[in-house]
């Protein structure tokens, strides 16, 4: 298997796990079983879905979009992103997302950064604030282009990905530990090794940005693990979102999309049968899924995706993701 495999399995991972998500986000697990019962497909959004109303199924959402955003970035600034090019990306986004009256906006950490930002605050101080997923979410591109065999190169390219809107030991941490996933697959590790990785880059990526209180990202991903590991496939479910939790908080759903993937390099759990799972969990379903499906897409490549769905969702959002892939690739060699 190739890198390009790989990374092309990584970024419609990630596309695919947000499209599985999207019709459930925000729901409760329970809403979701009355509404869906268990997500096997691709499912189009009611029209009381409380973020993504009447979007059919396939449809991405701001996971996809601002992963793609900051894709772009990268390869304008050949392998660096400038946190003032991204701040102002972010509010076209959002300007964008308003003017199709559409409810996918920016999330609270993003929003306050961005408004910290209009009001004249530099980047650095913007993202001071930012302990959600929004970083986490976006950030396989930067695992793509770079290679965490060179870690203070992956480290500063991780930090920019996040200075703006989540420059704390939280949010640095969380993108770290899913960007490394994501490098370690590249590489060509298998699933096991490369969660390895991004649960030690975890405990050496929280040295940086602001410190905020909060249970920390690599000891709760390394017990999150463990505990997946330990617990009876039925009550998996209950472990995700009762215990482990399933909010924006990254210590939840950045947590909980590594304890999933810790069933998939252990037990008898296919991929896409883990991005099912993650879709009908509650809470923030689509980014769960969708940093599940990046990890798991980096380290088992593109074919483990079934691929009327990947075509399904390539037609409905005009996703062109190749070209970005490869020059984030052509990088990841500089």
């Amino acid at each position: 298997m190739t890198a390009t495999d790989r990374a092309l399995g990584a970024f419609y991972g990630l596309a695919l796990g947000d499209a599985l998500g999207m019709p459930t986000q925000s729901l409760s697990r329970r809403q979701i079983v009355v509404r869906f019962g268990h997500i096997t497909t691709l499912e189009g959004a009611p029209a009381d879905q409380p973020i993504a109303p009447n979007m059919v199924a396939g449809s991405v959402t701001d996971d996809t979009e601002q992963a793609i955003l900051v894709g772009q970035l990268l390869v304008e600034g050949k392998g660096s992103i400038d946190p003032n090019q991204l701040a102002q990306r972010l509010i076209s986004w959002e300007s964008g997302m308003q003017a199709k009256g559409s409810q996918d906006l920016l999330g609270p950490s993003t929003k306050r950064a961005i408004e910290m930002i209009l009001a004249g605050h530099s980047p650095e101080q913007s993202g001071r604030y930012g302990t959600t997923n929004g970083a986490a979410m976006r950030i396989a591109p930067v695992g793509i282009a770079s290679d965490i065999s060179h870690p203070e190169h992956f480290i500063n390219t991780v930090i920019q990905a996040c200075q703006v809107t989540h420059n704390t030991s939280l949010g640095i941490a969380s993108a770290a530990a899913v960007a490394a996933v994501v490098s370690s697959g590249i590489n060509g590790k298998k699933l096991e090794h490369a969660l390895n990785a991004g649960t030690e880059m975890a405990f050496i990526a929280e040295h940086h940005g602001h410190w905020v209180a909060g249970g920390r990202m690599g000891p709760r991903i390394r017990w999150a693990r463990q505990a997946s590991t330990e617990c009876n496939p039925d009550n998996l479910g209950d472990l995700l979102y009762d215990v482990i939790g399933t909010s924006v908080a990254s210590q939840e759903s950045v947590v909980a999309a590594f304890a999933i993937a810790q069933r998939v390099a252990t037990a008898n759990l296919s991929s896409f049968d883990a991005l099912c799972m993650a879709a009908s969990l509650g809470g923030d379903t689509d980014t769960i899924a969708a940093i599940l499906g990046a990890m798991l897409g980096a380290c088992a490549g593109l074919d483990q995706w079934p691929a009327e769905l990947i075509e399904q969702i390539t037609a409905v959002n005009s996703l062109q993701l190749e070209p970005l892939v490869h020059q984030l690739l052509a990088l990841r060699n500089l």
